[in-house]
């Protein structure tokens, strides 16, 4: 007998979802990074980033340094380096972050809601975040550069 559960589906519109930036695969950028709307990662990307919309970061696609982003979270890819400190790269999402079966985050991800689904990595620390707390200014969390 065989037992069959349902599964989650999890649909990515890009067009409807307001993704208007894109990074794509075999790029790279870093640096100080502001998208206004939605952001979809398919190459490499890090630094201290802001995303005023949705983040999709698509399979294949990396992204380390301090994000925040506005809107919801998608994880297909990687969030940090492989073998990487969790304390490299950290996420704060304003709203859901959803990790799939071939996300993996070895940062810290932050949240107000999280969606595991199976075969999620979460190698870094996590934490779902409650009305009222407010996500710090990005030069209180980054020490002074040399």
């Amino acid at each position: 007998m065989e037992v069959k559960t349902p599964q989650d589906t999890l649909t990515i519109d890009p067009i409807a979802m307001n993704v208007v930036n894109r990074v794509a695969a075999g790029s790279q950028l870093s640096g100080d990074l502001n998208f206004e709307g939605g952001l979809l990662v398919q190459g490499e990307i890090a630094g201290n980033i802001r995303v005023n919309g949705r983040l999709i970061v698509w399979t294949g696609g990396i992204v380390r340094g301090r994000v925040r982003v506005s809107g919801d979270t998608y994880l297909f890819g990687c969030l940090g380096a492989a073998g990487a400190s969790a304390h490299e790269t950290s996420l704060e999402c304003q709203g859901m972050a959803y990790v799939s079966k071939t996300g993996v985050s070895t940062g810290t991800l932050m949240a107000r809601r999280l969606q595991l689904y199976e075969g999620a990595d979460l190698q870094g620390p996590f934490k779902t975040l409650k009305k009222g707390d407010n996500f710090p200014v990005l030069h209180d969390v980054l020490p002074d550069q040399p």
